[in-house]
This record gives C-alpha cells, sequence and structure tokens, in this order.
C-alpha cells in the first residue's frame, strides 16, 4: 500500500468549488484547468483508479494466504503436541518384565531359602499407558489392522498409533479401554489378564503368591520339585512330608506316624513299615555287594525301629562316628537292646494304628552288632539309606583303620547313590518288589513318580552341602570315576584318604 499512498497524495489537489451559472464563459472557465494547476487531467484519475483496484486485489490475496498459513500453523500445532505427549508418556513408563522362572521373573529357582520376584506395578507402578486419545489430522496407518486411520480418534503407545478397537489383549483378545495396560515381550495385555498369566501362584494355598513391603513377589522354591510357595506356609504348620519334602496343597491328605512325622499318600505307597518286610530288600542290597566283590560275610542283624529308638541307639554308641542332624540309619558296635517294629501299623484314616514292638537284644560277635534303619521310609529310600550303612558295616569288618569323617561318610554316599543308580536303570522295566505286592507275593513295574523319587535321593546326596557327607561324597566320587572303585578303596585303606 505504500506505493498506493504515495501516488494518491502526489495527485491530491485541491478542486475550486465553482458554480454553473449558464453562461458560456463561466462553462469554459470550468472545463478548464485553473492557472495553478489545481484540476486533475483525466490520465491521473485513470492512475488513480487503477492504483486502488491493484491495491484491493492485493490485500484480498494477502488476507486468504494468511488464513491458510494460520490453519496450517494450528493444524502443525496440533500434531506436534500429540507427538510430545506420547514421547512424554513412554519416558515416564517403566517397562513391566517376565521373569520367572526361568524367565518369569524370574525363573531361577533357587534352594529353599528363597527368592525374590519382580513383578509388574499393578497400580502402584508405572505401567503403559495408551491414553489420551488424539485426534487424527493426517495420514497415518493403524499398527494394528494396518489401514489409515484418517479423520477420527486414535491411540498412540508402544512407537505406533492404533484404532482404539484394533488396541487388543494378547489373551482374551478384546480391546484395552483401560488407561493402564501390562506388556510381556511386544505384546499388551489388560492387568487382570497379565496377572492371571504371568503372576506365580502357590502351589500350596492356589492363591497369588503376596508382594513384600519393597513391592516384589517373594517366594520359596523346593530346588527339585520346582514347587512355589508363600513364605508364610513355613511357620502356619503346613505340613511337609518327611520322605519326599513336599509341601502338598492344602486338601492334600497325609498319613501321622506314630514318632509325629507325616508321610504323603504317593511315598506311603511303598513304604517298608517293619522288619520283616524290610528283609528282602536287604537281601537285595547284600547281592549287590556281592556284584562288587564286596561280599560282607557276616550276617549282620536289620532291624526297623522308629525315630525315639534309633535316637537313643545312638547316645548308646561310643565309636563316635557322625552322624547326620535327622538321623535315619545307624551301624551299631555296641551291645544294646532295641525297640524294633515287628509289625506293621494300619493306615486308619489320616493316623497309622495298631503298631507293635518288641526289644531286641544285640550281642557283640564281630566289630557290628545290627543295621538300624527308621522305618515308614519308601523303598528307595530305605534301600539306599541300607546300603550306606552296610558300607560302614564292610569297612569295619574288612579291618580298615579309623577314617576321618569326611573320609568314611563321603564313600558309604557313593556306594549309595551307586545301588540307588543301579535300581532306577532296571527299575523301567524290570520287575520289583514293592511294599504292598510283597504281602501278597506279587510282582509288579515301579511306577513313574518311584522313579522320579528315586532320582531325588540321587539328587540329595548330589548336592548335599555339609562339608562331610556333602563335600566327601564329592571327592570320593571323583576318584572311583577316576581310578576304579577297588583301587580307590585300597588307597583309603593305605592312607586313610581319599585320592586326588
Amino acid at each position: 500500500m505504500g506505493w498506493f499512498n504515495k501516488i494518491f497524495k502526489g495527485s491530491s489537489h485541491n478542486i475550486s468549488e465553482r458554480h454553473w451559472h449558464g453562461d458560456e464563459e463561466e462553462e469554459e472557465d470550468c472545463c478548464n484547468p485553473s492557472s495553478t494547476g489545481d484540476v486533475i487531467s483525466d490520465e491521473e484519475n485513470e492512475d488513480v483508479d487503477r492504483a486502488i483496484a491493484i491495491s484491493i486485489l492485493d490485500a484480498n490475496h494477502n488476507r486468504e494466504t494468511a488464513m491458510d498459513r494460520e490453519s496450517q500453523l494450528e493444524e502443525d500445532e496440533q500434531l506436534a503436541r500429540a507427538i510430545q505427549e506420547s514421547l512424554d508418556i513412554e519416558r515416564t513408563t517403566q517397562v513391566e518384565s517376565n521373569s520367572p522362572p526361568d524367565g518369569h521373573g524370574n525363573g531361577h529357582v533357587p534352594p529353599i531359602d528363597g527368592n525374590s520376584y519382580f513383578p509388574p506395578r499393578y497400580g502402584n507402578g508405572n505401567p503403559y499407558q495408551p491414553f489420551p486419545m488424539y485426534t487424527s489430522t493426517g495420514y497415518r496407518i493403524c499398527a494394528g489392522c494396518n489401514s489409515e486411520i484418517g479423520q477420527g480418534r486414535f491411540l498412540s503407545c508402544m512407537n505406533a498409533v492404533w484404532h482404539p478397537e484394533c488396541f487388543r489383549c494378547n489373551a482374551c483378545h478384546n480391546p484395552i479401554s483401560e488407561y493402564e495396560f501390562s506388556m510381556s515381550g511386544n505384546f499388551p495385555f489388560h492387568k487382570s489378564c497379565y496377572k492371571e498369566h504371568y503372576h506365580p501362584k502357590c502351589d500350596v494355598c492356589r492363591q497369588f503368591i503376596p508382594t513384600n513391603p519393597a513391592g516384589l513377589i517373594e517366594y520359596r522354591a523346593h530346588p527339585f520339585w520346582s514347587q512355589k510357595y508363600c513364605p508364610s506356609h513355613e511357620h502356619d504348620g503346613t505340613p511337609r512330608c518327611c520322605s519326599c519334602e513336599r509341601m502338598e496343597p492344602q486338601e492334600t491328605k497325609y498319613v501321622a506316624l506314630s514318632d509325629g512325622r507325616k508321610l504323603c499318600l504317593e511315598c506311603l505307597d511303598s513304604a517298608v513299615l517293619d522288619t520283616n518286610e524290610c528283609q528282602p530288600l536287604y537281601r537285595d542290597i547284600q547281592k549287590f555287594y556281592e556284584s562288587l566283590n564286596m561280599k560282607v560275610e557276616l550276617q549282620v542283624p536289620l532291624l526297623l525301629v522308629e525315630r525315639q529308638a534309633l535316637n537313643e541307639a545312638r547316645e548308646g554308641e561310643k565309636s563316635g562316628h557322625h552322624h547326620m542332624p535327622e538321623t535315619r540309619g545307624l551301624c551299631l558296635s555296641e551291645e544294646q537292646t532295641i525297640s524294633t517294629v515287628r509289625r506293621r501299623p494300619k493306615v486308619g484314616g489320616d493316623r497309622m494304628m495298631g503298631m507293635m514292638t518288641e526289644p531286641y537284644k544285640l550281642t557283640r560277635h564281630c566289630e557290628v552288632t545290627a543295621i538300624l534303619i527308621l522305618f515308614g521310609l519308601p523303598r528307595l529310600l530305605t534301600g539306599s539309606i541300607l546300603a550306606h550303612e552296610v558300607m560302614h558295616a564292610w569297612l569295619r569288618l574288612q579291618g580298615y583303620p579309623t577314617l576321618r569323617p569326611d573320609v568314611e561318610e563321603g564313600i558309604c554316599q557313593v556306594l549309595a547313590r551307586l545301588w540307588l543308580e543301579s535300581e532306577l536303570v532296571s527299575g523301567s522295566g524290570n520287575h520289583i518288589q514293592s511294599t504292598s505286592s510283597s504281602r501278597a507275593s506279587a510282582r509288579t513295574t515301579r511306577s513313574q513318580f518311584e522313579m522320579k523319587l528315586g532320582e531325588f535321593f540321587k539328587h540329595q546326596i548330589e548336592s548335599d552341602a555339609s562339608p562331610v557327607y556333602g563335600d566327601g561324597f564329592r571327592a570320593g566320587q571323583l576318584a572311583v570315576q577316576k581310578y576304579g572303585l577297588k583301587s580307590t578303596l585300597n588307597h583309603i585303606r593305605m592312607t586313610g584318604s581319599i585320592p586326588f
């Protein structure tokens, strides 16, 4: 407009105001320019009109351009705000993890001392947030259906945009309409669906394992059976089988033995419950030693006893041999009177009833007076304990010197594991005698659970952390693998130590 102002001002003139009176001279004066040059010519009027028209055209064009720019700017600002808010949400989001155990949380299964698993935060953490919704003003492709979103509402999350109905739970496949959601890998879940699929449940009470004050899922796990259970069950009186050490679900029945131990029904199925019932197993183990050219020449009495009788016999020993805190077998050298289980008890409801015991007087004829085994244990566990105690007897009867506890207990554990391994190798297809079938003189094949139980007893021997039984076994096992059993035993006889 600047050039228009200049033209208009340059063409502004004072036009004299005149009145026409009708005579010709006056008319000529009106049509001619004045002597001062103030009258505007026709050419100048055309220039002024043209300038005004051009100015009006430019003004309209500039106004339309400004409106287009403002509209585009507003759209760009709205898109920028949407992207920024999406980035802010993702930056403040804490990724929820699934471990385990193997994976989830935290899958590693530690020993019985427990475990902590880092769970997704339900309500008190920073879960993923797909909202708020934005209004699409440009070309966008939905990550769910791969079609254009077009004009309308959409979700911005997981570095993508979605139709609201396309953002679905990977478990129930329904749309996620809640403000928060959980993730496993690259898959979204409703929080409730994620918890149902990934939050560990207690194998005892069947409830979700609660979080501790730090917000972590803390549980106890059995190192062999892979059970997970709430820490509170270790102190609330929940029973544990004295044989397999499992904590069964709360509705599972146990059988209480006369000495206070509890036995699960699966372990009860092959339990050895009296002295007479154990004699065939004793003969099998004697044959096992003969196959190794380690025959026990003398007939050493074998007695099944209750826990109290076993503890009393241990106190009566003067040899000072090392024993585990929970004694389940003894090789005696002293003369004593032992209360042995003569007749097996009967199961009545959840208790054993009608058990008969009798005193048995031990007489010393050699270095070993008797072998005592705790009654009520499954056949394979009873046999491994018996194989261990027979090795003690063999060492004494062969005149071995007094050995360090880790040497003697270690080599005895080697023989116990060796017997277990031979039973498991032959047990799957071989016919063996179980407790129930022995009474009926029948032959059956070992059950799948009994095979698993045998593997557990092997695991107990191999993973024992004690310096006497555990470290002693591992040193003896390495020596036998390297030099053979006969050479290892000869080295122990001559030096009193296990060869390296």
